[in-house]
């Protein structure tokens, strides 16, 4: 257990029987009546954010959510395989829980996994990899139809949108948020 006065970002909560991430907070003092906390909440199962007010000083139960800094090893069948660098423990992870980054999960990349009672929650990604285009067009000189970009196809199987001078076979820097091309990797 914790109070209002405990909140900081990144804390999970236990709350209305589900689990809760902080995403933020603001302490308000208005000129008149009690101090409250305002809150921005992020279910950590179903992604649903929510604003929620609470009164200054109230007690909130937290959740004991373990993150760990893992390796991913393999796929199997639609799971992701992921080896614990201290215990050497693995770990199955259901392709529903890795979502959206699995578009940029590679063999052997280190990732944080949180964990809670023994089942994982979410995966968290570096905020940028590095990966090699597959597969783009060429870039024809005088196309600008498109703003300047055109898809690209990673080696992950992921496709973003890169700039028309970027040729198949190079490394790209890629956002893991929201899948922006934020440039190429000199080799």
């Amino acid at each position: 257990m914790a109070t209002t006065n405990d909140l900081k970002n990144g804390l999970v909560l236990n709350f209305d029987g589900q689990l809760w991430t902080v995403i933020e907070f603001q302490h308000v003092k208005p000129g008149k009546g009690g101090a409250f906390v305002r809150t921005t909440l992020k279910n950590v199962l179903s992604g649903k954010v929510v604003d929620r007010t609470f009164n200054a000083g109230t007690k909130v139960e937290t959740a004991n959510v373990d993150k760990r800094g893992m390796t991913y090893l393999y796929k199997e069948g639609t799971d992701f395989v992921f080896m614990d660098g201290e215990t050497y423990d693995q770990m199955t992870i259901p392709a529903a829980t890795v979502a959206g980054n699995a578009d940029y999960l590679l063999d052997n990349m280190e990732a944080t996994v949180a964990v809670h009672d023994g089942v994982p929650l979410f995966i968290e990604l570096p905020t940028s990899v590095e990966l090699i285009n597959t597969h783009t067009d060429p870039g024809l000189q005088g196309d600008r139809s498109t703003g300047g970009n055109k898809p690209a196809t990673l080696e992950t199987g992921a496709e973003i949108q890169v700039p028309l001078f970027v040729g198949t076979g190079e490394k790209v820097k890629v956002d893991t948020r929201d899948g922006r091309y934020l440039g190429r990797v000199n080799s």
